[in-house]
């Protein structure tokens, strides 16, 4: 049996503590797609630490964690976060296992990335420059190392065949950066790797579900970002939505239980492409402030806005949700007024879809309002103890969505989870 934790907008619904807070449920948590640009927040004995790569049940230690074959890994960025983890007295190496189908990311990678984007100039994508989009090329280009030829005596050969093809590459964009830093840092993260449980990931996964453990598959970044469904071409270059798990892990579509989605009580989105719901004035820039609304992984400022129901309710669709946590229903505490999208007029026509492309149309959000509570709500344990104007807000987003919303955060501590159920 797996239950899958994604999201359900634009990537930093605050994933990383709802995977933590229902890890002790669940025997192996794995990550089944994306790369070092997803940035899980945790907060272990009251201090914050950033996961990239290992799955966010590292802290608990009767779980297992995989990284699964969908993830693009970048064995400079894991050394890092291994040694963050032993900060805490985490024997990392007890409960984490890798993929041998794993895709490495390469220096050359990384400089793609950077190349690539320096050439698009106002056309900027907003790639966080950690040279995913080149490593899933290789992958799909048939090109690409994977975490098991590590252990092949050939791979320094492979390697060297690989770096001197991107290095065409980058001469045709005229990039001619000094790489040998980023190479050393990155052999001396591979001999680092081999310290781990490399397995076949999909031996490994189905054994474990054949015996009767629980699994939780943790996705990356959100479905307004995947390749095929996203606000396509500022998405990231993985299958982020609830069919990603059976490609990502090698598990098979029967297997999957309930798919738990997470949205914010409102909106944001790092970088560029289309954000109907973006609000470019002074509530906007409060949405920023009091949510602290600033990249994990590039402390980027986020683009704020209120709930996108129709982007949520196609989200809800795609993926099969069966129940949705709402994160940082607090942020909302210091507003008078709320709204949310209930329909986007697009060249004057009303509709409830997401267009085909939505940055060569003019979308205008058809709003609904609701009243604020104006009530702190971050000591409240119980959703009937919430504010009657609260639960109004959410109970119109259940009926519009058609999904429950069955869990409430209300403040970034593991305990500050209310039960909706």
């Amino acid at each position: 049996m797996v239950d899958v934790i994604l999201g359900l907008q634009w990537g930093d619904e605050g994933k990383g503590k709802i995977v933590d807070y229902f890890a002790p449920s669940y025997d192996l948590i794995a990550r089944f797609q994306g790369g070092p640009n997803a940035g899980h927040t945790l907060y272990v004995k009251d201090k914050k630490i950033v996961l990239h790569q290992i799955p966010s049940g590292i802290f608990h230690e009767k779980t297992m964690n995989l990284i699964g074959n969908g993830v693009v890994l970048d064995p400079v960025t894991l050394k890092r976060e291994c040694e963050s983890v032993a900060g805490f007295g985490v024997d990392y190496r007890k409960n984490l296992y890798i993929s041998q189908r794993a895709h490495l990311i390469l220096p050359t990678h990384r400089a793609l990335d950077k190349a690539s984007e320096m050439s698009k100039g106002q056309e900027k994508i907003g790639s966080t420059l950690k040279g995913i989009g080149p490593a899933y090329m290789d992958k799909t280009g048939r090109n690409g190392l994977r975490v098991g030829d590590l252990l092949d005596k050939s791979f320094t050969t492979q390697y060297i065949k690989l770096r001197l093809k991107h290095q065409k590459l980058l001469d045709s964009f005229n990039f001619h950066e000094d790489l040998s830093e980023w190479e050393e840092e990155f052999f001396e993260a591979l001999e680092f790797m081999r310290q781990f449980k490399i397995v076949n990931g999909e031996y490994f996964i189905n054994d474990k579900i054949s015996q009767g453990k629980k699994v939780l598959a943790e996705g990356a970044q959100g479905s307004m970002l995947d390749v095929d469904f996203g606000t396509f071409p500022f998405v990231t270059s993985s299958n982020t939505i609830s069919a990603g798990v059976c490609t990502g892990l090698g598990v098979a579509p029967q297997q999957i239980r309930d798919v738990i989605g997470v949205s914010k009580a409102y909106c944001t989105r790092v970088g560029g492409g289309p954000f109907p719901t973006e609000l470019e004035d002074a509530t906007g820039e409060e949405l920023r402030k009091v949510g602290n609304e600033f990249g994990a992984t590039t402390g980027r400022p986020r683009r704020c806005g209120w709930i996108d129901g129709v982007a949520l309710k196609f989200a809800c669709m795609i993926n099969g949700v069966t129940k949705i946590v709402m994160t940082k229903a607090d942020v909302l505490d210091a507003f008078s007024e709320l709204k949310i999208c209930t329909a986007y007029k697009v060249n004057g026509e009303t509709t409830n879809e997401i267009p085909f492309q939505m940055n060569r149309v003019k979308i205008e959000p058809q709003w609904q309002s609701f009243a604020g509570w104006n009530t702190d709500i971050t000591a409240v344990k119980k959703y009937d103890k919430l504010p009657e104007k609260m639960r109004e807000y959410v109970q119109f987003i259940n009926k519009y969505l058609g999904v429950k919303i069955a869990y409430i955060s209300n403040g970034p501590g593991r305990d500050q989870l209310i039960e909706n159920l």
